[in-house]
Protein backbone atom coordinates (compact mmCIF):
# COMPACT_ATOMS: atom_id res chain seq x y z
CA UNK A 1 0.00 0.00 0.00
CA UNK A 2 1.62 3.25 -1.08
CA UNK A 3 1.04 6.55 0.65
CA UNK A 4 -0.63 9.41 -1.18
CA UNK A 5 0.99 12.82 -1.30
CA UNK A 6 -2.15 14.45 0.11
CA UNK A 7 -1.84 12.67 3.47
CA UNK A 8 -4.66 10.20 2.89
CA UNK A 9 -2.99 6.82 3.31
CA UNK A 10 -6.24 4.88 2.90
CA UNK A 11 -9.97 5.31 3.37
CA UNK A 12 -12.61 2.58 3.17
CA UNK A 13 -16.35 2.42 3.50
CA UNK A 14 -17.05 -0.97 5.10
CA UNK A 15 -19.79 -2.93 3.38
CA UNK A 16 -20.70 -4.98 6.46
CA UNK A 17 -19.62 -8.26 4.85
CA UNK A 18 -15.84 -8.08 5.19
CA UNK A 19 -15.16 -5.86 2.20
CA UNK A 20 -14.73 -2.17 1.69
CA UNK A 21 -14.92 0.51 -0.98
CA UNK A 22 -11.80 2.66 -1.40
CA UNK A 23 -12.61 6.36 -1.01
CA UNK A 24 -10.91 9.68 -1.65
CA UNK A 25 -11.22 13.08 -0.02
CA UNK A 26 -14.33 13.98 -2.02
CA UNK A 27 -16.19 10.84 -0.97
CA UNK A 28 -15.10 11.37 2.65
CA UNK A 29 -16.50 14.91 2.58
CA UNK A 30 -19.93 13.64 1.46
CA UNK A 31 -20.05 10.67 3.85
CA UNK A 32 -22.85 10.43 6.39
CA UNK A 33 -23.37 8.00 9.30
CA UNK A 34 -26.19 6.30 7.41
CA UNK A 35 -23.84 5.39 4.55
CA UNK A 36 -21.96 2.79 6.58
CA UNK A 37 -18.84 2.52 8.73
CA UNK A 38 -16.06 4.78 7.49
CA UNK A 39 -12.36 4.21 8.15
CA UNK A 40 -9.97 7.07 7.41
CA UNK A 41 -6.24 6.39 7.78
CA UNK A 42 -4.02 9.48 7.69
CA UNK A 43 -0.36 10.42 7.55
CA UNK A 44 0.27 12.71 10.53
CA UNK A 45 3.13 14.58 8.85
CA UNK A 46 0.98 15.84 5.96
CA UNK A 47 -0.56 19.31 6.27
CA UNK A 48 -3.71 18.15 4.48
CA UNK A 49 -4.30 15.51 7.13
CA UNK A 50 -3.70 17.94 9.96
CA UNK A 51 -6.04 20.51 8.42
CA UNK A 52 -8.78 17.92 7.90
CA UNK A 53 -8.51 16.75 11.51
CA UNK A 54 -8.69 20.30 12.85
CA UNK A 55 -11.33 21.74 10.53
CA UNK A 56 -13.45 19.00 8.93
CA UNK A 57 -13.29 15.89 11.14
CA UNK A 58 -15.68 17.19 13.79
CA UNK A 59 -13.44 15.77 16.53
CA UNK A 60 -12.92 17.54 19.83
CA UNK A 61 -9.88 19.81 19.94
CA UNK A 62 -8.26 17.78 22.72
CA UNK A 63 -8.71 14.59 20.70
CA UNK A 64 -7.10 16.21 17.66
CA UNK A 65 -4.16 17.42 19.74
CA UNK A 66 -3.66 13.91 21.09
CA UNK A 67 -3.80 12.39 17.61
CA UNK A 68 -1.21 14.85 16.31
CA UNK A 69 1.11 14.79 19.34
CA UNK A 70 4.81 14.33 18.64
CA UNK A 71 5.27 11.46 21.09
CA UNK A 72 2.71 9.10 22.60
CA UNK A 73 2.55 5.94 24.64
CA UNK A 74 -0.10 3.23 24.34
CA UNK A 75 -3.27 4.18 26.19
CA UNK A 76 -7.03 3.93 26.06
CA UNK A 77 -9.49 6.70 26.93
CA UNK A 78 -13.28 6.68 26.47
CA UNK A 79 -14.63 9.72 24.60
CA UNK A 80 -18.43 10.15 24.52
CA UNK A 81 -19.74 6.97 22.83
CA UNK A 82 -16.36 6.23 21.31
CA UNK A 83 -12.86 5.55 22.45
CA UNK A 84 -9.43 7.02 21.81
CA UNK A 85 -6.91 4.19 21.49
CA UNK A 86 -3.15 4.53 20.98
CA UNK A 87 -1.25 1.33 20.17
CA UNK A 88 2.21 0.32 19.02
CA UNK A 89 3.36 -2.34 16.57
CA UNK A 90 6.81 -3.80 16.02
CA UNK A 91 8.71 -2.08 13.23
CA UNK A 92 9.18 -4.72 10.55
CA UNK A 93 9.88 -2.25 7.76
CA UNK A 94 13.03 -3.09 5.75
CA UNK A 95 16.19 -1.77 7.40
CA UNK A 96 14.44 -0.94 10.68
CA UNK A 97 14.86 -2.31 14.18
CA UNK A 98 11.83 -4.22 15.54
CA UNK A 99 12.20 -2.57 18.96
CA UNK A 100 11.65 0.83 17.30
CA UNK A 101 7.91 0.36 17.64
CA UNK A 102 5.54 2.21 15.30
CA UNK A 103 2.60 4.13 16.74
CA UNK A 104 -0.96 4.06 15.45
CA UNK A 105 -3.49 6.42 17.01
CA UNK A 106 -7.19 5.84 16.66
CA UNK A 107 -10.43 7.56 17.47
CA UNK A 108 -13.21 5.01 17.09
CA UNK A 109 -16.92 5.50 17.01
CA UNK A 110 -19.61 3.05 16.03
CA UNK A 111 -19.91 4.63 12.58
CA UNK A 112 -16.45 6.12 11.96
CA UNK A 113 -12.81 5.22 12.62
CA UNK A 114 -10.04 7.76 12.27
CA UNK A 115 -6.48 6.46 12.50
CA UNK A 116 -3.24 8.42 12.32
CA UNK A 117 0.31 7.24 11.82
CA UNK A 118 3.72 8.67 11.02
CA UNK A 119 5.45 5.55 9.70
CA UNK A 120 4.19 2.58 7.78
CA UNK A 121 2.73 -0.26 9.82
CA UNK A 122 2.53 -3.64 8.11
CA UNK A 123 -0.44 -4.76 10.20
CA UNK A 124 -2.48 -1.90 8.73
CA UNK A 125 -1.34 -2.91 5.25
CA UNK A 126 -2.64 -6.42 5.96
CA UNK A 127 -5.94 -4.97 7.13
CA UNK A 128 -6.33 -2.99 3.90
CA UNK A 129 -5.51 -6.06 1.83
CA UNK A 130 -8.09 -8.09 3.75
CA UNK A 131 -10.76 -5.45 3.04
CA UNK A 132 -9.93 -5.50 -0.66
CA UNK A 133 -10.27 -9.29 -0.66
CA UNK A 134 -13.55 -9.29 1.25
CA UNK A 135 -12.03 -10.86 4.39
CA UNK A 136 -11.72 -7.76 6.55
CA UNK A 137 -13.74 -6.32 9.44
CA UNK A 138 -17.47 -5.85 9.06
CA UNK A 139 -17.92 -3.02 11.55
CA UNK A 140 -16.03 -0.89 14.09
CA UNK A 141 -16.00 -3.66 16.70
CA UNK A 142 -14.54 -6.13 14.22
CA UNK A 143 -12.03 -3.50 13.17
CA UNK A 144 -10.56 -2.99 16.63
CA UNK A 145 -10.41 -6.71 17.38
CA UNK A 146 -8.86 -7.47 13.99
CA UNK A 147 -6.28 -4.70 14.34
CA UNK A 148 -5.22 -5.68 17.86
CA UNK A 149 -4.92 -9.31 16.78
CA UNK A 150 -2.72 -8.43 13.80
CA UNK A 151 -0.49 -6.20 15.94
CA UNK A 152 -0.14 -8.93 18.54
CA UNK A 153 0.55 -11.64 15.98
CA UNK A 154 3.51 -9.71 14.57
CA UNK A 155 5.01 -9.37 18.04
CA UNK A 156 5.21 -13.13 18.44
CA UNK A 157 8.09 -13.60 16.02
CA UNK A 158 10.16 -10.83 17.60
CA UNK A 159 9.65 -12.22 21.12
CA UNK A 160 10.58 -15.73 19.93
CA UNK A 161 13.73 -14.38 18.27
CA UNK A 162 14.73 -12.73 21.54
CA UNK A 163 14.20 -15.98 23.46
CA UNK A 164 16.22 -17.92 20.88
CA UNK A 165 19.03 -15.36 21.03
CA UNK A 166 19.17 -15.57 24.83
CA UNK A 167 19.26 -19.38 24.64
CA UNK A 168 22.09 -19.26 22.10
CA UNK A 169 24.11 -16.79 24.13
CA UNK A 170 23.67 -18.84 27.29
CA UNK A 171 24.96 -21.94 25.49
CA UNK A 172 27.93 -20.01 24.11
CA UNK A 173 28.86 -18.28 27.35
CA UNK A 174 31.30 -21.00 28.35
CA UNK A 175 33.05 -21.31 25.01
CA UNK A 176 32.69 -18.21 22.82
CA UNK A 177 34.83 -15.12 22.84
CA UNK A 178 33.80 -12.98 25.79
CA UNK A 179 34.24 -9.58 24.17
CA UNK A 180 31.90 -10.43 21.28
CA UNK A 181 29.28 -11.91 23.59
CA UNK A 182 29.35 -8.93 25.92
CA UNK A 183 28.52 -6.60 23.03
CA UNK A 184 25.72 -8.87 21.86
CA UNK A 185 24.26 -9.13 25.36
CA UNK A 186 24.32 -5.36 25.76
CA UNK A 187 22.50 -4.91 22.45
CA UNK A 188 19.95 -7.58 23.37
CA UNK A 189 19.18 -6.06 26.75
CA UNK A 190 18.72 -2.65 25.12
CA UNK A 191 16.29 -4.21 22.62
CA UNK A 192 14.30 -5.85 25.44
CA UNK A 193 14.09 -2.58 27.35
CA UNK A 194 12.89 -0.70 24.27
CA UNK A 195 10.20 -3.29 23.51
CA UNK A 196 8.98 -3.48 27.08
CA UNK A 197 8.74 0.31 27.26
CA UNK A 198 5.74 0.19 24.94
CA UNK A 199 4.40 -3.33 25.47
CA UNK A 200 3.72 -2.81 29.17
CA UNK A 201 1.43 0.24 28.66
CA UNK A 202 -0.07 -1.44 25.57
CA UNK A 203 -1.08 -4.35 27.77
CA UNK A 204 -2.82 -1.91 30.12
CA UNK A 205 -4.46 -0.06 27.22
CA UNK A 206 -5.87 -3.25 25.72
CA UNK A 207 -7.08 -4.45 29.11
CA UNK A 208 -8.75 -1.08 29.63
CA UNK A 209 -10.40 -1.28 26.20
CA UNK A 210 -11.86 -4.67 27.12
CA UNK A 211 -13.47 -3.07 30.17
CA UNK A 212 -14.90 0.03 28.47
CA UNK A 213 -18.68 -0.03 28.34
CA UNK A 214 -19.41 0.78 24.69
CA UNK A 215 -22.76 -0.22 23.21
CA UNK A 216 -21.23 -1.23 19.87
CA UNK A 217 -18.77 -3.68 21.46
CA UNK A 218 -20.53 -7.03 21.84
CA UNK A 219 -19.52 -9.58 24.51
CA UNK A 220 -17.77 -11.66 21.84
CA UNK A 221 -15.63 -8.69 20.88
CA UNK A 222 -14.81 -7.95 24.51
CA UNK A 223 -13.78 -11.56 25.01
CA UNK A 224 -11.54 -11.33 21.96
CA UNK A 225 -9.96 -8.12 23.25
CA UNK A 226 -9.30 -9.72 26.64
CA UNK A 227 -7.58 -12.61 24.88
CA UNK A 228 -5.30 -10.21 22.99
CA UNK A 229 -4.56 -8.36 26.24
CA UNK A 230 -3.61 -11.69 27.83
CA UNK A 231 -1.30 -12.44 24.91
CA UNK A 232 0.45 -9.10 25.31
CA UNK A 233 0.73 -9.81 29.04
CA UNK A 234 2.47 -13.09 28.24
CA UNK A 235 4.83 -11.27 25.87
CA UNK A 236 5.69 -8.78 28.60
CA UNK A 237 6.35 -11.66 30.99
CA UNK A 238 8.51 -13.35 28.36
CA UNK A 239 10.48 -10.12 27.94
CA UNK A 240 10.95 -9.88 31.70
CA UNK A 241 12.16 -13.47 31.81
CA UNK A 242 14.49 -12.88 28.84
CA UNK A 243 15.87 -9.76 30.51
CA UNK A 244 16.61 -11.71 33.69
CA UNK A 245 18.21 -14.54 31.74
CA UNK A 246 20.31 -12.08 29.78
CA UNK A 247 21.43 -10.46 33.04
CA UNK A 248 22.35 -13.87 34.46
CA UNK A 249 24.23 -14.75 31.27
CA UNK A 250 26.08 -11.43 31.38
CA UNK A 251 26.98 -11.98 35.03
CA UNK A 252 28.16 -15.52 34.30
CA UNK A 253 30.19 -14.24 31.37
CA UNK A 254 31.75 -11.59 33.57
CA UNK A 255 32.62 -14.23 36.18
CA UNK A 256 34.24 -16.45 33.58
CA UNK A 257 36.23 -13.57 32.15
CA UNK A 258 37.36 -12.70 35.66
CA UNK A 259 38.37 -16.31 36.25
CA UNK A 260 40.34 -16.35 33.00
CA UNK A 261 42.04 -13.09 33.92
CA UNK A 262 42.86 -14.35 37.41
CA UNK A 263 44.27 -17.59 35.97
CA UNK A 264 46.51 -15.67 33.59
CA UNK A 265 47.66 -13.30 36.31
CA UNK A 266 48.35 -16.30 38.52
CA UNK A 267 50.59 -17.89 35.87
CA UNK A 268 52.41 -14.60 35.37
CA UNK A 269 52.87 -14.26 39.13
CA UNK A 270 54.34 -17.76 39.36
CA UNK A 271 56.71 -17.08 36.46
CA UNK A 272 57.71 -13.72 37.96
CA UNK A 273 58.24 -15.36 41.36
CA UNK A 274 60.56 -17.97 39.84
CA UNK A 275 62.61 -15.57 37.72
CA UNK A 276 62.83 -12.70 40.20
CA UNK A 277 65.70 -14.25 42.24
CA UNK A 278 67.39 -15.45 39.04
CA UNK A 279 67.19 -11.97 37.55
CA UNK A 280 68.60 -10.47 40.73
CA UNK A 281 71.51 -12.91 40.77
CA UNK A 282 72.39 -12.50 37.10
CA UNK A 283 72.09 -8.74 37.40
CA UNK A 284 74.42 -8.77 40.39
CA UNK A 285 77.00 -10.87 38.52
CA UNK A 286 76.76 -8.59 35.49
CA UNK A 287 78.02 -5.40 37.11
CA UNK A 288 81.36 -4.16 35.78
CA UNK A 289 83.42 -4.03 39.01
CA UNK A 290 86.30 -6.07 40.22
CA UNK A 291 85.93 -9.14 42.39
CA UNK A 292 83.07 -10.79 40.49
CA UNK A 293 83.11 -14.50 41.51
CA UNK A 294 84.10 -17.02 38.82
CA UNK A 295 85.07 -14.21 36.43
CA UNK A 296 88.46 -15.83 35.73
CA UNK A 297 87.31 -19.47 35.91
CA UNK A 298 87.16 -21.37 32.58
CA UNK A 299 84.08 -23.24 33.83
CA UNK A 300 82.48 -20.19 35.47
CA UNK A 301 79.53 -19.96 33.06
CA UNK A 302 78.63 -23.63 33.59
CA UNK A 303 78.89 -23.24 37.33
CA UNK A 304 76.59 -20.19 37.30
CA UNK A 305 74.07 -22.08 35.14
CA UNK A 306 74.08 -24.99 37.59
CA UNK A 307 73.61 -22.61 40.51
CA UNK A 308 70.65 -20.97 38.75
CA UNK A 309 69.16 -24.39 37.95
CA UNK A 310 69.49 -25.40 41.59
CA UNK A 311 67.79 -22.19 42.73
CA UNK A 312 64.98 -22.75 40.20
CA UNK A 313 64.48 -26.34 41.41
CA UNK A 314 64.38 -25.18 45.00
CA UNK A 315 61.77 -22.51 44.18
CA UNK A 316 59.56 -24.97 42.32
CA UNK A 317 59.70 -27.43 45.23
CA UNK A 318 58.97 -24.62 47.66
CA UNK A 319 55.96 -23.43 45.64
CA UNK A 320 54.57 -26.93 45.38
CA UNK A 321 55.08 -27.50 49.11
CA UNK A 322 53.19 -24.29 49.82
CA UNK A 323 50.56 -25.39 47.26
CA UNK A 324 50.88 -22.21 45.25
CA UNK A 325 50.43 -24.24 42.05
Amino acid sequence: MSDRNDGLVAAYLLDGHGGGQRLGWDEIAHWGPDDGVLWVHLDRSAETSQRWLREDSGLDELVVQALLAEETRPRCAPVDNGVMLFLRGVNLNPGSDPEDMVSIRLHMHERRIVSVRLRRLLSVDDLCAALQQGRGPRDAADFVTDLTERLTDRMAGVICDIDDTVDRIQSQTLEAEGRRLRGELTRLRAEIIALRRYLAPQRDAMARLAQVNLPWLAPAHLLHLREQADRVTRYVEDLDAARERAAVAQEELGNRLSEQMNARMYVLSIVAGIFLPLGFLTGLLGINVGGIPLADSPSGFLEVVLILAAITTFEILLFRWRRWF
